[in-house]
């Protein structure tokens, strides 16, 4: 069986403090495909990085002789001052026994140990327009270049369509599942939206910690100040002194949720974007036991403790004072003490 092996080139940073903001243009390596992210080996110091999904191009490859009009990926380029680089993306058109090629692009032989074939199309479509564009004048060529040129042009337009149906029908499969999503989700409480949202946050917090520790990225910690209803995440390169560091801070009038707190520090601290339902979760609306709370009268706080036991309309703390539901104030719903 063919080895392939996936890429991603990068298009853009969606901001400016992400790591590979000054890295447009450059390929590397993809190890895991999760979620909206990549993680990819950064030749430079071997470690690994994550890249947003939407600010890179997916290119998969595989290690073969190339044949005549297809694109291929440098990847071990010969460092002798040659017109291509790693990374480059060329079309060939001479293919000879030892699977050295030659390009459009240039008139340098290519030699097989230095590319890989690119085998899915979502590269393709921007330099199909360009042939197609530069092909158009074809007043100076000869009979047996403009059937060459019709070929390709044919060729790269069966495989714009082909791309494109695949796309237009994921397109319509994703809004679909979306507008299904977002109907079921406004059938739910607020209080069933955050718990959903909890565990998403726990789950992602795993994932990178998993993730960064499988690859030696970074080593992350937390630090959490229930006082100051703060978390901050530190993402360390292990043996190292670069760490990063992103902070989540619980509005007054919001209730605290330390895996709410760890889930947006550790996307600021690794440069990713914050998902919108962290920062925008919804309060809860049912005291459940290892909740902190607010007894409050005459819109005076007189108490705060955490709950112990919950019968009926009644809400006990641990000396087994009660009060009444209605009376309470969800300040921190974390129940870490509950949960371990």
């Amino acid at each position: 069986m063919t080895e392939t092996k996936k890429y991603v080139r990068i298009l853009k940073a969606g901001k400016p403090s992400y790591w590979y903001a000054d890295k447009i243009g450059q390929v590397f390596v993809v190890t895991c495909d999760f979620g909206e992210d990549y993680t990819v080996i950064h030749l430079e110091d071997a470690y690994t990085y994550c890249v947003a999904k939407e600010d890179a191009e997916l290119i998969v490859t595989e290690k073969r002789p190339a044949k005549v009009g297809e694109r291929v990926l440098i990847t071990n380029a010969v460092p002798t001052g040659r017109p291509y680089k790693h990374g480059d993306i060329l079309r060939t058109n001479i293919v000879n026994s030892l699977g050295d090629v030659w390009v459009n692009e240039h008139g340098i032989l290519i030699h097989a140990n230095e590319y890989e074939v690119i085998i899915n199309n979502e590269v393709k479509n921007g330099e199909d327009d360009e042939m197609i564009k530069s092909g158009l004048d074809l007043r100076s060529k000869s009979a047996e270049e403009i059937q060459e040129f019709i070929t390709e042009a044919l060729s790269a337009l069966r495989q714009r369509a082909r791309y494109e149906g695949r796309v237009q029908g994921k397109t319509d499969g994703y809004l679909e599942a979306m507008t299904k999503r977002s109907q079921k989700s406004e059938e739910k409480t607020a209080q069933e939206r955050r718990d959903e949202i909890v565990e998403q946050a726990k789950a992602d917090v795993e994932r990178l910690r998993t993730n960064n520790r499988l690859w030696r990225t970074f080593d992350i910690t937390f630090d959490i100040n229930r006082e100051s209803r703060t978390v901050e995440a530190v993402a360390k390169k292990p043996n190292s002194r670069t760490a990063f560091y992103g902070t989540a801070v619980c509005a007054p009038d919001d209730c605290f949720n330390v895996h709410i707190g760890e889930a947006i520090a550790l996307h600021r601290a690794l440069g990713l974007e914050v998902p919108d339902e962290y920062l925008n979760a919804p309060q809860p609306t049912e005291v459940r036991v290892g909740d902190i709370v607010k007894l409050i009268h005459n819109g005076e706080v007189i108490d705060e403790y955490r709950v112990s036991k919950i019968e009926d309309d009644r809400v006990y703390d641990h000396d087994n004072t009660w009060a009444p539901k209605r009376t309470l104030k969800i300040i921190d719903d974390s129940r870490t003490e509950v949960d371990g």
